[in-house]
This record gives structure tokens, C-alpha cells and sequence, in this order.
């Protein structure tokens, strides 16, 4: 499979106002409509199909970006998984978060069964490149099932009161569901939430913890556009 990065060649706009858009939709609950009007009022007169399209090519390679340059996860992972709805039918939403609440990775999935939890547990590590000291799960067998079989030296406690930082973890995402009356399939949520937890935490000031000036949103896009190029 290409693995390279897309490329802005060809579009009419710069770099700048592209990240800009999709900072924009993917940090706040706005529609793509929204997103055009808010830069209507800027001056940028693009179309919210623009804006979608650039949601879908870039969005999951900010992301990426993001989070080659965040530092190492913390060594005791939270999982937790949730049920959702998506175009009537019940499907799970599993997330990893750290000691930190930083999000490792989410996965849609229709089960929530040892294969599920297994499935799950092996993308973590490929996609962390790093093995944690302990694992907090809430109750479900599953997760102990899939555990013992992928990573048996890793130390697991099953508490459901010791799992707060990952149900926290969906708070935004629940709201942001509600904001946008449901997701319509499993492939459109799977990108959408990967993009979303990875883009809208990253720029989520962390109250009491800011001393200086905070930046405005325009300082945003520019943070994007130097985390990866597309140019």
C-alpha cells in the first residue's frame, strides 16, 4: 500500500486555510455548513463539499502527525469499551487512554467478545510500538480472555472504579455524536472518531494549568500545518 502523505497540489487554496478547516470541524461541533460560513466571514469563500473532502484526505494525517511528535504514552493503559448506535444497529466503541487521559487509539467494532478485545489489544501495540506495565479494564471477561492471550506479562486489575479516565475519555465523543444526530456507518465513524480524538484533545487548553496569553485560533491551523507538511 502508498504510504505517502497526500499532497495539496492542485487545490486552489494554501495549506494554511485547508488545516484551518479541518482544526475547525474536528475540535468544534460544527457541520461542514457551519465551517463554511465561518469562513465566509473571514473572506475565504469555500464550499462545505471542499470542506468535507479536505476533512477526509487530511484529517487522519494531522492526526498522525500529532502524534509522532507527542511523547512516549505513560505505562499503564485504560481500557474501556462503549455501545453506540450507528444507523440503528448496536456496534461498541473501544478506546485506550494513558495515566495522562492522552487517547492511544479508538476502534469501532460490532462485538465486544474476547476476539473484539483481542483485535483491539494487538492494534494498541503495533500502533504504540511500546508494551505497558499494567492494563485497567472495567469487568468484562473479554478483556481478561484477550489479556492473558496477548499480553500475559502485563500486569491487569479489573475494577470498574478504577477506570474513570477512560469512561471520561468519551465524554466529548458522546456530545459530539449528539451534535451530529448519529454516525450512518461503521467506516464513517471509524474515521471520523480517529480523526476527532486525535485532533480536538491536542488543542483543548488544560484549565488552570495556563500562565501566559492563550492563542487565539488563528495560531491553530499554523500548528497543524508544521506538525506535517502537505505541501
Amino acid at each position: 500500500m502508498d504510504s505517502a502523505p497526500p499532497s495539496s497540489k492542485g487545490h486552489r487554496y494554501p495549506v494554511e486555510i485547508i488545516a484551518y478547516c479541518v482544526w475547525l470541524y474536528f475540535r468544534f461541533p460544527l457541520g461542514f455548513r457551519e465551517v463554511e460560513e465561518l469562513m465566509l466571514e473571514r473572506g475565504v469563500l469555500v464550499s462545505y463539499g471542499t470542506v468535507r473532502r479536505w476533512c477526509a484526505k487530511f484529517g487522519q494525517t494531522y492526526v498522525d502527525a500529532l502524534r509522532r511528535r507527542r511523547p512516549r504514552p505513560g505505562d499503564t493503559w485504560h481500557l474501556e469499551e462503549v455501545f453506540m448506535k450507528i444507523n440503528g444497529e448496536r456496534m461498541y466503541l473501544w478506546r485506550a487512554v494513558d495515566a495522562d487521559g492522552t487517547v492511544l487509539d479508538i476502534l469501532v467494532q460490532s462485538r465486544r467478545d474476547t476476539a473484539a478485545a483481542r483485535r483491539f489489544f494487538r492494534r494498541l501495540l503495533k500502533k504504540t510500538h511500546t508494551v505497558p506495565r499494567a492494563v485497567v479494564t472495567d469487568k468484562l471477561r473479554s478483556c481478561g480472555a484477550a489479556h492473558r492471550e496477548v499480553m500475559p506479562s502485563v500486569e491487569h486489575r479489573s475494577h470498574k472504579g478504577l477506570n474513570n479516565r477512560a469512561e471520561n475519555s468519551h465524554q466529548p465523543t458522546r456530545q459530539r455524536e449528539r451534535a451530529m444526530k448519529g454516525f450512518r456507518s461503521t467506516g464513517g465513524a471509524q474515521r471520523f472518531l480517529a480523526a476527532f480524538s486525535g485532533i480536538s484533545p491536542r488543542f483543548r487548553p488544560r484549565r488552570g494549568l495556563n500562565t501566559g496569553p492563550k492563542p487565539g485560533p488563528r495560531h491553530m491551523p499554523h500548528a497543524l500545518s508544521e506538525n506535517h507538511s502537505i505541501t
